[in-house]
């Protein structure tokens, strides 16, 4: 297995914090997490795109230039692959492992289960050192029926793990993982739903945090910024200097690789 492979199967869960540029990744590199994953939705936000609508492809492999030589393993949210033909998508993640990825995400969006399996079987062909993690809307679009086909037919096809977002009944989780059969299930955190240690009791392997820490972020600085208007200093919290994130700069790379 890779390294972040190993990430799946060891004592305690890997927790996956979504960063949204090179500063946020590496902050989260320098707090321990060996492992950083991107989120779709900072993505599309910045380029004032929406998520989920295939709208992002050049915008995450310049992400993915940016963390794939950082010092840690980079997991990329890639929506659907950008594309529904397989042989699109498979391009996608050859350049992302040519770039230093680790892992990519691909959703389903409820769509044929037949053709994203199919997307992920080129994806094993055309990078076979990527982690692919097969994600399944089934909670987060729908109401829960067909996750257990699809998520077979995904791992049939060569999913490495599989994600099912919007999941948060812990009885519906363990019965999920018990399925499985030891291939890693990943679950989206809320602050509403389980904690990270029952996740890890009821048998899940991976716990992604999603664009959380970019609303987060994004509230704080708002926020911040209504409380200086108001007349007061900004509530007490976590902030950077200005030397502390110079740090995290890089050269300028030249042209794309793409």
């Amino acid at each position: 297995m890779t390294a972040f492979a190993d990430l799946h199967h060891a004592a305690d869960p890997l927790l996956l914090p979504n960063a949204w540029d090179h500063a946020s990744a590496l902050a989260l590199a320098a707090e321990g997490f060996r492992a950083v994953g991107t989120t779709s939705l900072a993505v599309a936000a910045a380029a004032g795109l929406p998520d989920g609508a295939a709208a992002t492809r050049e915008q995450t492999l310049l992400l993915a230039l940016t963390l794939g030589s950082a010092p840690l393993l980079l997991s990329v949210d890639a929506e659907g692959g950008f594309s529904d033909d397989p042989d699109e998508v498979a391009e996608l993640a050859r350049k992302l492992y040519a770039l230093g990825a680790a892992g990519i995400n691909l959703e389903d969006g409820l769509g044929p289960a037949d053709r994203h399996a199919a997307k992920i079987a080129a994806v094993r062909a055309a990078a076979p050192g990527l982690f692919v993690n097969a994600r399944t809307d089934t909670y987060w679009l729908g109401d829960g029926e067909d996750t257990a086909r699809r998520l077979d037919a995904y791992v049939r096809a060569g999913a490495h793990g599989v994600f099912v977002p919007g999941l948060g009944d812990p009885r519906a989780i363990a019965a999920l993982v018990r399925g499985l059969d030891g291939v890693p299930l990943n679950i989206l955190y809320t602050p509403t739903g389980p904690s990270v240690p029952h996740l890890a009791d009821l048998g899940v392997r991976r716990v992604s945090l999603g664009s959380l820490l970019y609303r987060r972020a994004l509230g704080a600085a708002v926020q911040a910024a209504l409380e200086i208007r108001a007349g007061r200093p900004p509530g007490e919290g976590a902030a950077p200097s200005y030397e502390e994130i110079q740090r995290f700069g890089r050269r300028a790379e030249g042209e794309r690789p793409w």
